[in-house]
């Protein structure tokens, strides 16, 4: 049974949206009713700091951490999502507002919501006029199509998410466009395209969550005469007010602006600085101290800043003005993969979980402002979420010396035993967690190795289940946010068995439990998010009853930008600085 499907019923939550426009003020001079430009602490997660629609200057973006892709249909980091707000469009789009009203959803290249029809199993999307690619070309339904059927060529574009091909496929074994024997490449039978105004979507069961689907980056257009296939990341072809001027890995990107993009059709992007540029370095302290220099404008990774920067703003007031403290979304965690022995066995597992010193896990991340110590699987504000959920007591902040050695003479390991833990080499708070964690271990006698790989390279490296076994990872740490806001949407990539990929995989300890994946298929034909909300708790539990992973906590960032940028303010859908609003003061 496939179970990719999701359960929040989009129709109840957005059949009484009305097309909004985006933030900011009304005028060239930086005045308006949309927030306030005195910036103060924590502000930008509340209302939108800066207000403007003046155009113009250049908007100088870093991160430690290189883009996954930039090819839609294969991108799966966050903060990519993000940045593609600055060229890729889709049928529906996250509102560009800040805090909860940014999780609602508004048409984008659609010019209305969805129609459903057929008990809520037929999707119908008409398009909008005028909307275009780079080159001036007019985007058509099989544009979108085909966009879609990418995502199924996971032989050559894997990376992405792919609920798409559980909900789209029903049985057809649809290879992708690449493999696709229909002369016009549009063989996808439940996707029909009437006329090029009209995209009809054929579900094999109604699934209140499509419309989500419908806002990802890998259900955007991508005409098929420009299609490179696996290049086609370095290039990808531009439906918003930005193009890709060029793109080198490793090292960063440059935008530049989409003539072809009219304002008139697009409510969520202001289009504002003329050029945006986007880095990537290998000293996140450097990065910190350009940015408190002035000299570039947001850390656009969100991930926060190092220790150092953060002490520095915090002890100054006319700093920490232009500093904010939000709820990333995020929990940060230790994946313990059951292929990897002594991890087959759940009581060397809970050795692990009992043995670890949750505060100085959390003073790795940077302390209090870094999150609040993790106590399960399941973050705040996520539907059938709880927080005093705490089987193991991680809460207490203390190590369970005792518990582990008990654990440890349960799995037949009472001297302890040795493993790998497996980090990203550019992520500084990650590496500081696994030596934490490392320490902790020493005292109950279980010798842990640190492997830090190149953080680029994630998808091959932790999201090959092959490689993991062979390299002996028995320990990963990530960090994982909800593709949308609902619990499927959170845990389903985590811990649904269907989810397990040869490539790509995030799924890291590889569960497969029929009584979880069968939580899943409720949740799904649940009729409301609150009739869902207890599927999902349950599903937290068993979780966590099975000790497969060890949180961290519920991540928060601290996040400093340029006084000189407008718009700025937290979009709950990503749980960053939205970028589809941004402008600079030249």
């Amino acid at each position: 049974m496939i179970r990719r499907k999701q359960a929040l019923a989009i129709t109840a939550v957005v059949a009484a949206l009305s097309l909004t426009a985006a933030c900011g003020g009304k005028d060239g001079d930086g005045k308006g009713d949309a927030g306030s430009s005195a910036a103060a602490f924590d502000l930008a997660t509340k209302q939108v700091v800066n207000p403007s629609d003046k155009k113009g200057g250049e908007l100088k973006l870093w991160s430690p951490q290189d883009v996954d892709y930039l090819d839609p249909a294969r991108a799966y980091y966050g903060f990519v999502w993000n940045i593609q707000r600055l060229y890729v469009r889709q049928l529906l789009a996250y509102d560009s507002k800040p805090g909860k009203d940014g999780t609602k959803l508004v048409p984008d290249l659609a010019e209305a919501l969805p129609v459903l029809s057929n008990d809520g199993k037929t999707y119908t999307v008409k398009l909008k006029d005028g909307v275009k690619f780079e080159d001036g070309t007019p985007i058509t339904s099989k544009d979108i199509k085909y966009g879609i059927e990418r995502v199924f060529a996971q032989d050559v574009l894997s990376g992405g998410p792919t609920y798409l091909i559980d909900l789209l496929d029903q049985g057809q074994k649809y290879p992708g466009p690449y493999k696709d024997t229909d002369p016009n490449k549009m063989g996808l039978k439940s996707v029909e395209t009437p006329d090029d105004k009209t995209i009809v979507f054929n579900l094999a069961s109604a699934n209140s969550d499509f419309s989500y689907l419908l806002a990802m980056p890998s259900s955007s257009p991508v005409p098929m005469g420009k299609d490179t296939g696996a290049t086609y990341t370095n290039k990808p072809i531009s439906t918003g007010p930005y193009k890709v001027e060029s793109f080198t890995a490793s090292k960063g990107a440059t935008f530049v602006r989409n003539e072809h993009w009219d304002p008139k059709t697009d409510t969520i992007r202001k289009g504002l600085p003329d050029k945006i540029t986007f880095t990537v370095t290998t000293n996140p302290d450097d990065m910190d101290a350009r940015l408190l220099s002035g000299d570039i404008d947001l850390a656009v990774d969100g991930t926060g800043m190092q220790q150092a920067g953060k002490n520095k703003v915090l002890k100054d007031p006319n700093l920490k003005k232009n500093a904010d403290n939000p709820f990333t979304g995020y929990i940060r965690y230790f994946a313990f993969p059951q292929t990897v022995a002594p991890f087959d066995n759940i009581e060397c597992r809970k050795a692990v979980i009992y043995a670890a010193d949750p505060k100085s896990l959390q003073n790795a991340r940077g302390g209090p402002t870094s999150g609040d110590l993790g106590a399960n699987m399941l973050p705040p504000g996520i539907p059938g979420s709880d927080k005093s959920y705490d089987p193991f007591n991680l809460t207490k902040g203390e190590p369970q010396i005792e518990k582990a050695k008990e654990a440890l003479k349960a799995c037949g390991k009472p001297d302890g035993f040795e493993t790998t833990i497996a980090v990203r080499n550019n992520r500084a708070p990650e590496v500081k967690s696994a030596e934490s964690l490392q320490a902790a271990l020493a005292k109950v006698g279980i010798t842990a190795k640190i492997d830090q790989f190149d953080g680029k390279l994630s998808s091959s490296t932790i999201g090959s289940p092959e490689n993991v076994k062979k390299k002996g990872y028995g320990i990963i740490v990530m960090g994982w946010g909800a593709d949308y806001n609902s619990g499927s949407g959170f845990l389903q990539p985590l811990v649904d068995g269907s989810f397990i990929l040869p490539n790509g995989n995030n799924n890291y300890t590889e569960v497969n439990d029929p009584e979880i994946n069968d939580l899943f298929d409720k949740a799904a034909a649940a009729a409301t998010p609150e009739a869902a909300a207890p599927f999902y708790t349950e599903i937290n539990k068993k979780v966590m009853e099975k000790a497969l992973y060890l949180p961290i906590n519920f991540d928060k960032a601290f996040v400093y930008h340029n006084p000189r940028l407008t718009n700025v303010y937290f979009n709950d859908s990503m749980g960053k600085i939205d970028l589809a609003t941004v402008g600079v003061v030249k």
